[in-house]
C-alpha cells in the first residue's frame, strides 16, 4: 500500500494528483505539505501547514513512514531570473528530497518536471537547464527509485478549483491534440494514475515524456 506525501497540492497539477490519489484504492494515506492549507477534507489526508519549504527540517518528525512522495510543486520561468528560478526550482526541491531520503531511503519520489528539460544542463534554455540539473541530482539523493515526469500540455480534471486558464480554454480541443500531438499532451488523471502505478510498480524508464504517462496510465488499475 502506498503512503504518499504531496507537496504543492494548492497548484493545478498537485490538487490533481492528490484527487486521485485520495480516490485510489492502492494508496492508504496521504500527507499534504504546503505554506497554505489545501482546503480538502477527507479520511485518508492529513495536511502540515509549514511556512518555509525551505527548511522542511524542522517539521521531519512528520515525514517518517511515507513510501512515496508526489513533488509537484514549482513555479513558472515567465518574468524570473536564472538566479531566483533556480532558488525556488532547485535548492528547495533538493532540500526537502534530501530530508526525506534520509528518514524514507525506501521512498519512491515522484517529481514534476516538464516537457523540454534539458539533462546536458548545457542548452539555451535556462529553466530547461535548471530542470535538467534538478533531474540529474535527484537521481543521486538516495531514493529506492526516482521518477521524473515531463508532461507538456496537461488536460484538467472537470470539478477541480485549481486549473490554470490557458489549460480550460484548450480542454475542448483535447481529442484532437491528443490525435495529433500524443507525444506532448496528457491528462491531469494521467498524472495521477501514473505515478501511483510506478510507485507500486516501478517503471523501466526514469524520466516519463507524455507518451510514458499516458501509457503507464492506461494500464493502471484505476481503484
Amino acid at each position: 500500500m502506498i503512503k504518499a506525501i504531496v507537496f504543492g497540492a494548492t497548484g493545478m497539477v498537485g490538487e490533481g494528483v492528490l484527487h486521485e490519489s485520495l480516490k485510489h484504492n492502492a494508496v492508504e494515506s496521504v500527507l499534504v505539505v504546503g505554506r497554505r492549507p489545501c482546503d480538502v477534507q477527507h479520511a485518508k489526508l492529513r495536511e502540515v501547514v509549514h511556512g518555509d519549504l525551505f527548511d522542511v527540517s524542522v517539521i521531519g518528525e512528520n515525514f517518517t513512514g511515507y513510501n512515496a512522495c508526489f513533488f509537484c510543486l514549482g513555479i513558472s520561468s515567465i518574468g524570473v531570473n536564472e538566479k531566483d528560478y533556480r532558488t525556488v526550482t532547485y535548492d528547495l526541491t533538493m532540500g526537502v528530497a534530501t530530508i526525506l531520503a534520509k528518514l524514507n531511503p525506501d521512498m519512491t519520489f515522484c517529481y514534476v518536471s516538464g516537457l523540454g528539460t534539458d539533462n546536458t544542463e548545457r542548452g539555451r534554455s535556462m529553466w530547461a537547464r535548471v530542470k535538467g540539473k534538478t533531474e540529474n541530482d535527484l537521481m543521486k539523493v538516495g531514493f529506492k527509485a526516482t521518477y521524473s515526469f515531463r508532461p507538456g500540455y496537461i488536460r484538467p480534471t472537470k470539478g477541480l478549483k485549481r486549473s490554470l486558464v490557458i489549460a480550460k480554454v484548450l480542454v475542448p480541443i483535447y481529442p484532437l491534440l491528443a490525435t495529433v500531438f500524443a507525444k506532448y499532451v496528457c491528462t491531469l488523471q494521467d498524472v495521477g494514475l501514473a505515478m501511483i502505478s510506478v510507485s507500486r510498480n516501478g517503471y523501466h524508464k526514469h524520466i516519463l515524456e507524455c507518451e510514458d504517462i499516458t501509457q503507464i496510465a492506461k494500464s493502471t488499475n484505476r481503484d
